[in-house]
C-alpha cells in the first residue's frame, strides 16, 4: 500500500518503518496495546525555527523527520472561493491580505497568529444568499495556490503546494491523514465567531438552515478529497472548534440539531473508505463527548488542559469507548522545568494503558517551548511509553 522512493534496502526499511507506525496508530485508536505509545504533534513555524537554532540543526530540519514521528495531517484547499490572496498592505513588519474565505487578515510577522479584521460576508442577508465555488473543483487537491488555512497562521505562505503532491511526498515516511473542516470552522473564517454567535441567537432556525447548507458543502468536499486521495490516505481528521475554556459556544442541543448530523455523515464517509477518524475540537467539550462516542469517532484531539480537561480522568470515565490524542499541558512544557515536564508527561502516559492514547500536546507546540525541552519530551515518551509502561511514582490506576 505504501509508496516508497529510493532503491533496495533503504527503501524497504522506510516502508517497513512506516508500516510499523501505521500499526501503532491503528492499534492505539482501537484500544489495543501497540509496541509503544504513538507520538506526534502540530508545530508552530516559530517553534521550528527556535528548535533548529537551539539544537544546532540544519536550516531545513523538520521535527516530523528528525524524531521519526508517528503520523501527520494534510489539508487541501478548503477556501469557499479558490483565488489568490489579495494583498491590501505589506511592509517588513506585516502583511494584510484578503483570502478565499473573503476574510481580511492582518499578519504581523512578530506575532504567532493573524488578526481577522473584516469579512466580505458582513450581513446575515449576505450569508443566506452567498454562493461558493464548486466543492469538487480539482484545483483543491491537484493544484498549487493560495489558501487561507495553509497560508495564514503562525507563518505566512503564498502558493501552497498541491495537496496530492504533499500527500505523495510524505507517504514514504509517515501514515498520512487527510482532513476537512466542518460548518463551525467555516463560519469562524467566513463571518467571524462574533457574527456567528450573534446571528445564531437572532435567527436560530434560519442560521440552522445556513449550517445545514455549509454542512452539505463540506461533506461533498470531503467526498471529493477521499476520491482524489483514494489508496493514499491512512486516516482522516475533521476540524471543528465548537467550544471555549468553560464550555460550548452554543447550547449543546443546538449543536446536536444542526452541526452534529453533518459530522456524523463525514465520519461515516471516511470510515466507509476504511479510514479511522480523529475529530479536532478545541475548548471544554465535556458535554459533547458522549455524542462523539455515539457517532463512532475513533479519536478526539486536542483535549486542552487549559480548558480543565484531564485525559487520565477521561480514560477512567470512558475507558475503551473513545481514544484520546493530546492533553499534555503545553504551558508546563513552556516553563522548561525538567521535573515539572517529567511529571506532566509520565502522568499523562497513564491514559495509554491498554492502548487508547496518542501522545501530543494539548493543542500545538508553541514558540515558547524550547528546543531542548521538546527533545526531552520525545525522549521521555520513547523511554517510558514502551509496553509494559513503566511510570514509577507517577503510575495511576485507570
Amino acid at each position: 500500500m505504501f509508496e516508497t522512493v529510493g532503491r533496495g534496502a533503504e527503501a524497504t526499511e522506510r516502508k517497513d518503518n512506516t508500516r510499523r507506525k501505521l500499526e501503532r496508530m491503528n492499534r492505539a485508536l482501537r484500544h489495543q496495546t501497540p509496541d509503544r505509545v504513538p507520538i506526534s504533534d502540530f508545530f508552530w513555524g516559530s517553534f521550528t525555527r527556535r528548535w533548529r537554532e537551539e539544537l544546532g540543526l540544519a536550516a531545513d530540519a523538520n521535527p516530523y523527520y528528525h524524531y521519526d514521528l508517528d503520523w501527520i495531517v494534510t489539508v487541501p484547499n478548503m477556501d469557499p472561493w479558490i483565488r489568490p490572496f489579495q494583498t491590501l498592505a505589506e511592509n517588513a513588519e506585516e502583511v494584510v491580505v484578503k483570502t478565499g474565505f473573503g476574510a481580511t487578515l492582518r499578519k504581523r510577522f512578530d506575532l504567532p497568529m493573524p488578526e481577522m479584521q473584516a469579512w466580505e460576508v458582513d450581513t446575515f442577508a449576505a450569508l443566506e444568499r452567498v454562493e461558493f465555488d464548486d466543492p469538487r473543483d480539482p484545483r483543491r487537491f491537484l493544484a498549487a495556490g493560495d489558501n487561507q488555512i495553509a497560508g495564514v497562521g503562525d507563518g505566512f505562505q503564498r502558493d501552497s503546494p498541491a495537496w496530492l503532491e504533499t500527500v505523495r511526498s510524505l507517504r514514504p515516511d509517515f501514515p498520512v491523514y487527510g482532513s476537512m473542516i466542518e460548518a463551525s470552522e467555516c463560519l469562524t473564517r467566513l463571518i467571524g465567531q462574533g457574527n456567528t454567535l450573534l446571528w445564531m441567537a437572532e435567527h436560530p432556525e434560519r442560521m440552522g438552515a445556513v449550517i445545514n447548507r455549509l454542512g452539505a458543502y463540506y461533506l461533498e468536499m470531503a467526498r471529493a478529497e477521499l476520491e482524489a486521495g483514494r489508496g493514499l490516505l491512512d486516516g482522516f481528521v475533521i476540524w471543528g472548534d465548537v467550544a471555549y475554556k468553560k464550555g460550548t459556544f452554543m447550547s449543546p442541543n443546538y449543536w446536536r440539531a444542526y452541526y452534529k448530523p453533518w459530522v456524523v455523515k463525514m465520519v461515516k464517509l471516511a470510515q466507509a473508505h476504511g479510514l479511522p477518524v480523529i475529530y479536532h475540537g478545541c475548548g471544554n467539550v465535556k458535554a459533547l463527548l458522549p455524542d462523539f462516542i455515539a457517532m463512532g469517532v475513533d479519536g478526539y484531539n486536542p483535549l486542552e488542559a487549559k480548558a480543565g480537561l484531564d485525559v487520565v480522568h477521561l480514560r477512567r470515565v470512558y475507558r475503551d469507548q473513545l481514544a484520546f490524542c493530546g492533553n499534555s499541558d503545553v504551558t508546563v512544557w513552556e516553563t522548561g522545568d525538567r521535573a515539572a515536564v517529567r511529571r506532566e508527561v509520565l502522568r499523562k502516559l497513564n491514559a495509554a494503558k491498554q492502548g487508547g492514547y496518542v501522545f501530543m500536546s494539548d493543542h500545538s507546540v508553541t514558540s515558547a517551548v524550547s528546543g531542548p525541552t521538546y527533545d526531552y519530551i520525545v525522549a521521555l515518551v520513547r523511554e517510558h511509553g514502551r509496553y509494559p509502561l513503566a511510570l514509577g511514582e507517577f503510575d495511576e490506576a485507570v
